[in-house]
């Protein structure tokens, strides 16, 4: 059983595809498995990756979303840890002995992800300061944008038993959805160096196909307070967000003349009270603690959303 299983959802994207594999392949840590799904793509990419043979398991599925594709490797996956790779993404090749290397040390870890380099169409760009990733209890910052990168991230399966996957109903901002999940019951640790290279910029992006990706925000942190496993003081941060996003929403919509949305919007805030859970975040950190033993970025701001993949 190898101990890492790396998971690369993929829909119509062969050339960049090839590159992802190949710098899976590449790595200098050798016990995983790969796993493609590929999401009903008609571009050649089934033909593409019969050419790397056996060193890739190929799993096909009808068009249905980045989502179930990563649940489905997730499902056929067999290591104890996990590691994601959209398919425009690229890995450094010390990326896998890194963190598995933090896992061996770190028996308590669940979660870590490596800082980035970012390109956007063919150029490096630098990450505005609030895309600052951090380490440790980052539930907090997370409630306005997306704190953790699929692809840079790795963890071990037991966490996605306790907090379950990415939510299918999602067209885009499942990854935000699942990392809230996580990050309010447990820290999040970072590797400080750049191991993932994150590429945006192209056609295919969600972010470019999907509108409006705070009405998704606000359906995941609706989600999140009904969950009853938020601490008094996170159930405030919440609460405090929701608000202002379906505020922001809704004014959105009716300057666009869609009353419709607007009164929509305004059904989703909450009337939820302010009241302690029995749920594992009573013992979250203190908001931005580093925690060594447990611990994130968006690119809404280059028009690179975590959910920029089209399937990946």
């Amino acid at each position: 059983m190898p101990l890492v299983s790396v998971i690369i959802p993929t829909y119509n994207r062969a050339s960049r595809l090839e590159e992802a594999v190949r710098s899976v392949l590449d790595q200098t840590f050798r016990d995983f498995e790969l796993i493609v799904v590929d999401d009903g793509s008609t571009d050649g990419t089934r033909e593409m990756l019969e050419g790397f043979g056996a060193g890739v398991k190929v799993l096909v599925q009808a068009r249905s979303g980045v989502s179930a594709a990563r649940n489905l490797g997730i499902e056929a996956a067999r290591g104890p840890l996990i590691a994601f790779l959209d398919s425009d993404d690229l890995w450094l090749d010390r990326k896998l002995e890194v963190q598995a290397a933090h896992f061996r040390m770190r028996p308590k870890s669940l979660i870590c992800q490596t800082e980035e380099v970012w390109i956007r169409k063919g150029r490096r760009v630098n990450p505005k300061a609030y895309h600052k990733k951090r380490s440790g209890n980052i539930f907090r910052i997370s409630l306005e944008r997306c704190m953790v990168s699929p692809s840079a991230v790795m963890l071990r399966r037991s966490l996605l038993e306790e907090v379950g996957v990415f939510d299918t109903s999602m067209e885009a901002c499942e990854d935000y959805d699942l990392w809230l999940r996580v990050a309010c019951r447990h820290p999040v640790a970072l590797i400080d160096e750049p191991l993932t290279i994150k590429r945006g910029g192209h056609s295919d992006q969600l972010s470019r196909t999907v509108p409006s990706l705070d009405r998704l925000r606000i359906h995941s942190l609706s989600k999140l307070l009904s969950a009853n496993v938020l601490s008094i003081e996170q159930t405030g941060w919440v609460l405090e967000t929701l608000r202002r996003k379906t505020r922001i929403y809704a004014e959105g919509c009716l300057k666009r003349g869609k009353l419709e949305e607007a009164l929509q919007a305004q059904k989703l805030l909450p009337d939820h009270q302010e009241r302690p859970s029995n749920g594992p975040g009573m013992q979250a950190l203190p908001d931005g603690q580093v925690d060594t033993d447990g611990g994130g970025t968006n690119l809404d701001g280059l028009e690179m959303s975590r959910a920029k993949g089209d399937t990946g």
